[in-house]
């Protein structure tokens, strides 16, 4: 019998730990992804620019760039000045917006990127997948996966709590994602791929289900696998499904409605994943979600986020928009204005306040 296998899009290295990060030129020449050290560092001007301190005699060979922001354009311009070096690969080292843009730079350029997230704020750090703003507001471009990821847990530690909450709102609503795919192939053949959506959803059930909180580096460990696994779920399916939803939905609802007042990714992702989870009929599970949450100190309510219903229920009416051609379970409820305020009272008065 023939031996069928496929090949899986992955890091070749994922080193999540405290400490890592003082070790970053050692992995990268054990791995043979840079054994000459010639490395092209993109990092921000805040907290990218104190590690450059730390690490910077232990990268000798190491060119330097300093990125102004996560626009399109900031992207293209550090490709261009790249393009006069010779490297072996390229380092992100920052937040989201630093990687994404190396992401982009790197792809351009034909250079390995290797990922150094200074935060856990979402799960971009290890997707095939840049988020950028541009002239029409944000896009997403395709990307290769980051061949290797460091992930420093002292670092992450230092990092304002806010943004590892947001990454756990991100992380667990991994659950509602999987769950709209699921309803997607029962209502309209769309076809699911078993190994995205079980690391998907386990990254996510594990994050939901682990007893520690922020200040723990067994929940930190745990988060930050959480959200690289979800990276790659997204790269074995070659596109966000296993990893966006009728939540994400929602969140972009919320980014393009009212822009000047949207909360972070993770805190809106986390509130529309339980507040869709109960619109499913999952009504144990949404408490639980929102439970969880709370516990996490993360919103559940739009209130919280400095929302009025009126406002959450435009944003759920629009959150279709968002993604045409994806089908969520707002797609396959069509809720209208009045059935949308209903609900959500069943939905406050089922997780309490």
């Amino acid at each position: 019998m023939p031996v069928l296998t496929r090949l899986i899009p992955s890091p070749v290295v994922v080193d999540i730990r405290p400490g890592a990060l003082d070790d970053l030129a050692g992995v990268l020449a054990d791995e043979r992804i840079s054994q000459s050290g010639r490395l092209a560092v993109a990092v921000s001007g805040g907290s990218g620019a104190k590690l450059r301190e730390r690490i910077a005699p232990s990268l000798p060979g190491a060119t330097w760039y300093e990125v102004g922001g996560g626009t399109l354009d900031d992207a293209i311009r550090l490709a261009g000045d790249m393009k006069a070096g010779h490297f072996d690969a390229v380092v992100g080292l920052g937040g989201g917006k630093i990687i994404d843009c190396a992401k982009f730079a790197a792809a351009r350029v034909g250079l390995p990127l290797v990922a150094v997230p200074t935060n856990l704020a979402h799960d971009g750090l290890c997707s095939p997948v840049a988020t950028l703003d541009n002239d029409a507001g944000r896009g997403s471009y395709g990307v290769p996966n980051p061949i290797a990821v460091l992930i420093d847990l002292d670092v992450i530690r230092e990092a304002p709590a806010r943004f590892v909450r947001s990454g756990i709102g991100d992380a667990i609503s991994n659950i509602n994602s999987v769950a709209d795919w699921e309803l997607s192939n029962r209502v309209n053949g769309e076809k699911i791929d078993g190994l995205a959506a079980a690391m998907a959803r386990q990254a996510g059930e594990a994050v939901l289900r682990h007893p520690g909180g922020i200040g723990d580096n067994d929940f930190l460990q745990v988060l930050a696998e959480a959200l690289v696994l979800t990276g790659i779920s997204m790269s074995i399916s070659g596109d966000s499904r296993p990893a966006s939803g009728s939540c994400h939905e929602i969140n972009h609802a919320f980014d393009l409605l009212f822009p000047k007042r949207a909360a972070s990714h993770g805190e809106q992702c986390g509130l529309g994943a339980a507040f869709a989870m109960y619109l499913r009929g999952a009504h144990e599970e949404s408490a639980y979600m929102a439970e969880v949450l709370r516990r996490h100190g993360l919103p559940v309510l739009p209130e919280e986020i400095g929302f009025t219903l009126d406002e959450f229920v435009r944003a759920v009416e629009f959150a279709p928009e968002t993604r045409p051609g994806r089908y969520t379970i707002l797609e396959h409820l069509d809720l209208k204005t009045n059935q949308i305020k209903d609900i959500y009272a069943d939905y406050v008065k089922a997780i309490g306040s």
